[in-house]
Formats: C-alpha cells, sequence, structure tokens
C-alpha cells in the first residue's frame, strides 16, 4: 500500500527535476518557458495533479505577472525613446576613461535601482542601460559591465522589502515594520552588497585592464518621450515604496505604474504600440507560470509538512545552528528549482513552523542570494539573460557557475553572519 502511495509523489518529483533540469540546461537550444510549461502540462496530463489545482497555481503568480508585465512595457519604452542612450553617456562622461571607474559606478547605479526598484527591475531597466554606456564608450568586451546587473540584483535584494518580491512571499503576513527590517537586514545587506562588489571586481580585473574607455561620447538629448519614461520609472519607486509601507501587494500598483508611462509615451508620439508589444519579453510569463504549477505539484505531495515539521524540530533543539543551516540549504536549492518556487516553499514552511525572524530572516537571505550560483537560480537572473540575449551577448550555464561559485558563498556566509552573530 505504502509503494503504491508513493509512486505518484516520485512521479510528480520526476516530472518536476526534469522540468527543471530542462529549464537549466536549455535542450534544444529551446526557451526556459518551454520546458516549465511541458513540466506543468505532464502532471495534469498523466493524472498526478488535477487541472483545477494546476490552475490554482497558476493564479498565485498573478501578483508576480502584473509586476513583470508593468516592468517590461517601461523599460521597452525608455529604451526605445531613448532614455538609456541618454544615461549612457552621462555615465561614459562621468567614467573619465576609467574602465574601474566605469565598474564602480555602474555598481552604485545597479544597487540604488535595486533597492528601490526591486531586483527584477534591476535586470529589466538597467541591463540595456549598461550595454548602451559600454557601446558608447567602445569597450571591446561589454560582459564585465553586464554581470554587475546579474549579481547586484540578487545581493542588495533584501535591503527593503520590495527590493525582491520573495520578501514579500517568504513574510507574507508576518511581514516586520521597516524600522524592525532595517535593524535585522541593514548589516547584512552591506556585507553582501561590499562582498559581492570585491569578489566581481577581482574576477573581472583582468577584463578591465583591456578596455578601453572612451572620452570623446557624443552628447545625446534626451526626447520629451524619453524624459516621460524616466519619470514613470522614478514614479514607479515611489508607488512601490508606499506599496509597501501599507502593506499592499506590489505587482497592480506596478502593472498600472507601467501601463500609465506606455500609453503617456505612446499619446505624445502618436503611435508605436505594435513595436512596444512586439519586443516584451513575453515568455517570462509562462515560465513563472509554470514554475508556479510545478510548485503547487510539490505541495499536493506532502513535502510541504515534512519541511515544516523539520524545522520546527530542529529550530527548537537548535536555533543558530538551523538558521545556519536553512540558509545555506535554501540558497543551493534556490539554484536547483529557481528561487521564486523555492520562495514559495521555504515561505509556506517558514509560517507553519512558526519560527522565529532570526530563522525566517536566514532563509529569506538564502532565497536572495543564493541565486548568484546559476544563470537559472532567479527569476532576476533569467530576466538578464533574456536581455543580454536581446543585445546579442550569451553567457552560458557553465560559465555563470565558474563565476558564481567564487561570488555566492563569501556573501551569502557574511550576510548570514551579519544577521546571527550581531
Amino acid at each position: 500500500m505504502g509503494a503504491l502511495t508513493l509512486t505518484p509523489n516520485l512521479a510528480t518529483w520526476g516530472i518536476a527535476a526534469l522540468a527543471t533540469l530542462g529549464v537549466i540546461t536549455r535542450p534544444f537550444s529551446w526557451p526556459e518557458a518551454i520546458w516549465a510549461v511541458l513540466g506543468a502540462v505532464a502532471l495534469v496530463l498523466f493524472g498526478l495533479l488535477p487541472a483545477g489545482t494546476a490552475w490554482t497555481g497558476v493564479l498565485k503568480g498573478t501578483d508576480v505577472y502584473l509586476f513583470l508585465v508593468g516592468m517590461m512595457l517601461m523599460s521597452e519604452v525608455a529604451r526605445k525613446e531613448g532614455l538609456f542612450d541618454w544615461l549612457a553617456g552621462i555615465a561614459v562622461r562621468a567614467a573619465k576613461g576609467s574602465a574601474t571607474r566605469l565598474f564602480a559606478l555602474i555598481y552604485g547605479v545597479g544597487t540604488v535601482v535595486t533597492v528601490f526598484l526591486s531586483n527584477d527591475a534591476c535586470a529589466v531597466v538597467l541591463t540595456p542601460a549598461v550595454y548602451a554606456a559600454t557601446k558608447a564608450a567602445k569597450v571591446k568586451d561589454p560582459l564585465p559591465y553586464l554581470f554587475i546587473c546579474a549579481f547586484i540584483a540578487n545581493a542588495a535584494s533584501f535591503v527593503l522589502p520590495i527590493s525582491n518580491p520573495a520578501n514579500l512571499v517568504v513574510f507574507a503576513d508576518h511581514m516586520p515594520p521597516l524600522t524592525r527590517w532595517l535593524a535585522m537586514f541593514a548589516l547584512p545587506s552591506v556585507l553582501a552588497i561590499g562582498a559581492t562588489y570585491a569578489v566581481l571586481r577581482l574576477t573581472q580585473a583582468s577584463a578591465l585592464k583591456t578596455q578601453d574607455v572612451a572620452t570623446d561620447v557624443e552628447r545625446v538629448e534626451l526626447s520629451r518621450t524619453g524624459l516621460v519614461a524616466g519619470l514613470g520609472i522614478m514614479a514607479t519607486g515611489a508607488v512601490l515604496i508606499g506599496a509597501s509601507a501599507y502593506g499592499l501587494d506590489l505587482g497592480l500598483p506596478t502593472f498600472v505604474a507601467g501601463l500609465v508611462t506606455t500609453l503617456a509615451v505612446l499619446l505624445l508620439k502618436r503611435g508605436g504600440l505594435v513595436e512596444v508589444i512586439k519586443d516584451v519579453s513575453w515568455s517570462v510569463l509562462p515560465l513563472v507560470a509554470g514554475l508556479f504549477v510545478l510548485v503547487e505539484a510539490l505541495e499536493t505531495t506532502g513535502v510541504l509538512g515534512m519541511i515544516a515539521d523539520a524545522l520546527k524540530r530542529l529550530a527548537h533543539s537548535a536555533p543558530t545552528e538551523t538558521a545556519w543551516g536553512a540558509g545555506a540549504l535554501v540558497a543551493v536549492l534556490s539554484n536547483a528549482v529557481n528561487n521564486l518556487p523555492a520562495g514559495l516553499i521555504a515561505g509556506a514552511a517558514v509560517h507553519a513552523a512558526e519560527v522565529s525572524d532570526k530563522l525566517a530572516g536566514a532563509v529569506l537571505i538564502g532565497v536572495d542570494i543564493g541565486p548568484n550560483l546559476s544563470v537559472t537560480g532567479s527569476l532576476a537572473t533569467i530576466l538578464w539573460l533574456t536581455a543580454i540575449r536581446r543585445e546579442g551577448q550569451d553567457v552560458s550555464f557553465w560559465r555563470f557557475l565558474k563565476l558564481g561559485l567564487l561570488v555566492m558563498p563569501p556573501a551569502l556566509l557574511l550576510a548570514l553572519a551579519g544577521l546571527l552573530l550581531v
């Protein structure tokens, strides 16, 4: 009887594992979304997950879909209206011909964008701006600068609750007040951001030495529509902070802000809607939907209850050691299944186990920083990969992993130490 009961669970875990493997390795060079959707469809077709339950899983991602659509619309409009080219010229002139100064400048801007607009926004909005800056500076290899967008998007993603949608998933109804949040995460954030910069700067040193940064950059005038796009992005940051302060979901405000900004620009231009819609990376949405369905399937196997029971038992007997172990384990698992489903599972387990804020904070740090290990670790990194592919660049899973193995562990350990030991 036990074997018969276990068989569907094993099949569910197997399909989820294969789908995740497909997202990571992209067999036949098919997009990541295809593998996530195929896994979700297979679960329903084989009778392992009722269609209604699968649809419930899809609907759980509604806030994420709205957030992404709003950000992608704004980013595409800003790119088309030359906002990023204008900002690129400012950044390159400020670098004064120094490759390392340009590196530090981009890292600082990436930190600010992540903190106030979220890590996904950093990937979507900043990446094309950085590519434009490297193009304006006539550097021969833009990847050292593009890597910043991927790594800072995760390293700085727990400075504020809005810096990463996963933060809202992990804490949910138990979100600490902002003052308590800053008291918990200010030091870990500084350590993570500093460690990530130090290792990135060290690993990219040889590449930066060979870069020539132009100083005679042609000045680009910012158009009226480009200004509107920029003001829309700034207003969105203010809206997100306000929504977070009132404990509201971030998806709908971001979608409305993105839609209003896009329509305002298109009205001023008197056209261009088709071009904007055509160039938005819509494939991200079915990827996220597929991941939500996979998580829903895993929850039906009872894995969530097992994790919650184990977490509660270990937290009672050895709270500090459990926090260290949970943070590290979640960091690794986030790369195996992507940090969005990992955050959903870990967050639900944390709530069910009723653990302390410190342990919940350690789990959150693992969910946020862990994805810096691999290119499919977080939605932000997948968005970054999509953005650089549009610019003719690409980074293989193995190349990113080799860099991530150097960058992620020091930042994770220092952030956990800052949370647990101080």
